[in-house]
């Protein structure tokens, strides 16, 4: 039988696993499960960190017991910025098929974290670092805590991304091993220097769903670098997904020095990549998750009204009503959540009449919206300049939802659009492993 990679994503909203066949790199097994682990009170944004590791486990239980064996190496990605606490050591407890947690283990404090507002921002030090502070980014939300709550990090010896959490219980780590992809999105990491650790392999402890005792784990990786790498083949192609944010991104050319300090209002930021080479990214905090607020209001809207729905078939029925309506002529910006190069841009809607408030115009102008505010970011001229030729799209809401689709090749018209399966972060993490160790 051949060897297989194991390639795992924790993302903000769900977890997937697959098994990449290590010779052909098809993707032989996936699956993927929501974790439903969000706490939310009214100073952050939080994730239960025992209902992703479930749901990670969960979802490797799935996979085919017979090909678990076979497995060569595991990759881990995951969302970026956010941090977990923990103490080392202590938070593993081995059982037959896998760990389970103890109190020392903190939650998930998520990229979605709004705590450290402006304010506060400007009382830290300057980064020597091309990419700029922004709340929920991992350091700014570490120096919060040392100003308002200093003895809450007293009891944890160790912090990094749920992903590299992951491989230190896996690897039975003393201390966090962070990628430069992973450090560059915490802030006050200097890309250039790479002064953390590059590339870091360890093994796995005691066997785990099956898998060998001492498969090599690759230290975590960015989840959005490892979508990116899952599709583009070309300098010439940018990628565009769209899952919780969205981001808009092409390759620099080989050589590409990144500004010496933060450009705080540019658009574009630059993501380290791999083989020391960068990627010119508009990432937006505003995406899939905008339509999951929208779907949530109408809820509970119709919860105060008396009326009860699923959220699946309002999903559905606001898809359908859209794509009777080609356009609408309501204008909706959907930055609910502001933008990194400008957190104080918040919703706007205008020009409301009486006759763009149906449900259809209406779901049609936030779709458009979205791309609308994306392409602002980064213009398709902007991107036939650099010599982009075609464009890559991925991500889950962008393959749910037909209306973004539409918006989309409408946004970028000019352009070769290209929707391609199989191309998310957990089989971007097993290929860079397959191609890269």
């Amino acid at each position: 039988m051949s060897p297989y990679i194991l390639g795992i994503d924790l993302g903000t909203t769900s977890v997937k696993a697959v098994l990449l066949e290590s010779g052909t790199r098809v993707v032989v097994a996936s699956y993927s499960m929501q974790t439903s682990s969000d706490i939310i009170d009214s100073s952050d944004i939080k994730q239960d960190t025992g209902r992703i590791i479930d749901t990670l486990n969960q979802c490797i239980q799935k996979l085919p017991a017979d090909k678990l064996k076979h497995v060569l190496r595991i990759g881990l990605s995951g969302q970026m910025h956010g941090v977990l606490f923990w103490k080392a050591r202590s938070g593993k407890r081995w059982s037959y098929i896998h760990w389970v947690f103890r109190p020392i283990i903190v939650y998930l404090i998520t990229w979605q974290d709004q705590r450290s507002n402006n304010d506060f921002l400007s009382t830290l030090p300057k980064p020597n670092s091309h990419l700029s502070l922004a709340t929920g980014f991992g350091c700014v939300t570490i120096f919060w805590f040392l100003k308002h709550r200093p003895t809450f990090l007293e009891e944890f010896t160790a912090a990094g991304t749920i992903q590299d959490y992951v491989v230190s219980m896996l690897c039975g780590l003393e201390r966090c091993v962070m990628t430069p992809q992973n450090a560059g999105s915490w802030g006050y990491f200097n890309t250039s220097n790479n002064q953390w650790n590059l590339e870091i392999q360890s093994h796995i402890d005691p066997s785990w769903h099956g898998i060998s005792a001492g498969t090599p784990v690759g230290a975590a990786l960015g989840d959005f670098q490892c979508s990116v790498y899952s599709c583009m083949n070309t300098s010439t192609d940018a990628v565009l997904n769209i899952s919780t944010s969205a981001q808009l991104s092409h390759a620099m050319p080989l050589g590409f020095t990144p500004p010496s300090s933060p450009q705080t209002n540019s658009p574009i930021s630059y993501f380290p990549y791999f083989d020391s080479s960068y990627l010119a990214v508009a990432a937006s905090l505003n995406g899939g998750n905008v339509v999951a607020m929208f779907v949530d209001m109408l809820m509970k809207w119709m919860s105060e009204l008396g009326a009860e729905m699923p959220k699946s078939s309002i999903y559905e029925k606001l898809i359908g009503y859209a794509l009777t309506q080609d356009t609408s002529d309501l204008n909706v910006l959907p930055t609910i959540l502001g933008e990194r190069h400008s957190p104080l841009l918040l919703g706007q809607v205008t020009h409301i009449s009486p006759s763009n408030l149906s449900l259809g115009h209406v779901t049609r102008a936030l779709c458009n919206g979205i791309i609308s505010n994306l392409t602002s970011m980064m213009p398709a001229a902007y991107l036939h300049k650099v010599g982009v030729t075609r464009v890559v799209g991925s991500g889950t809401a962008l393959a749910c939802n037909q209306v973004l689709r539409q918006e989309v090749e409408r946004a970028f018209s000019q352009l070769i659009i290209e929707y391609r399966q199989n191309t998310d972060s957990a089989v971007g993490v097993a290929m860079v492993l397959c191609d890269r160790l």
